[in-house]
């Protein structure tokens, strides 16, 4: 099977990222921690294979991740957590409302407003 028929395959666990909206590279992209030059080049991993950015989702929709130990919210600055709670969920509510659109995307039109005009300066 040619590289391109595989799909995306997370780096992780071997499986496919079959949806935008379990997608790890995307969910980065989309909050501004992934640069636009290199998201074809970078490899995926599904959200809940990267548990420390996946802990930070607090949606009804998405089942609460935990991590133990010194990267687990419970050991973190609260007002860190606060904002990064914030930026994690506003980015993956984004994913989901890519996921619904229908037709074909400019990907430069994914990631949050103040990540697009950070891109544009």
């Amino acid at each position: 099977m040619a590289k391109c028929d595989e799909g995306y395959l997370c780096e992780v666990c071997g499986q496919d990222v079959a949806a935008i909206i379990e997608s790890d590279l995307y969910l980065r992209y989309v909050i501004g921690e992934l640069d636009p030059e290199v998201l074809h080049t970078t490899p995926e991993r599904h959200i809940r294979c990267n548990p420390v950015l996946a802990q930070f989702i607090d949606d009804p929709d998405f089942e609460r991740v935990v991590v133990q130990g010194e990267m687990g919210l419970a050991n973190l600055d609260p007002g860190f957590v606060s904002e990064r709670v914030a930026l994690v969920t506003r980015g993956y509510d984004r994913l989901r409302v890519i996921a619904a659109s229908e037709g074909d995307r400019d990907v430069t039109s994914y990631p949050l407003p103040e990540v697009i005009d950070r891109y544009r300066l």
